[in-house]
């Protein structure tokens, strides 16, 4: 998978809390400048560690509750579930290596 994956309020379950793995969740607003200039790093991170995470994001004005299941109160909030559970976040923008080093800290 090169791209993030969408996610929305139906898929959310399925594609993360029952998902086996890692995936790193991009909570996100198109009304958003640091959301607007972190998606460029997510997309690079979801091709460069295709196979070994996945990545998703959600808008969480068109798709609110999962956000809110998880007490997300700025974005960009990114979350880091490995095994449906969370295990680790980061909340604004942060530089490329940042999110790479965060995502492979997960990683068996």
């Amino acid at each position: 998978m090169n791209e993030p994956l969408v996610l929305t309020e139906e898929n959310f379950d399925a594609e993360v809390i029952e998902s086996p793995g890692v995936i790193l969740v991009d909570f996100w607003a198109t009304w958003c400048g640091p959301c607007r200039m972190i998606a460029p790093l997510v997309e690079q991170l979801a091709r460069e560690m295709a196979g070994l995470i996945r990545v998703g994001k959600l808008d969480v004005d068109a798709h609110g509750a999962p956000a809110a299941r998880y007490s997300v109160m700025s974005i960009p909030t990114l979350i880091i579930f490995k095994e449906g559970q969370e295990v680790e976040r980061v909340v604004g923008l942060r530089p490329y290596e940042d999110l790479r080093t965060l995502a492979e800290a997960h990683l068996e």
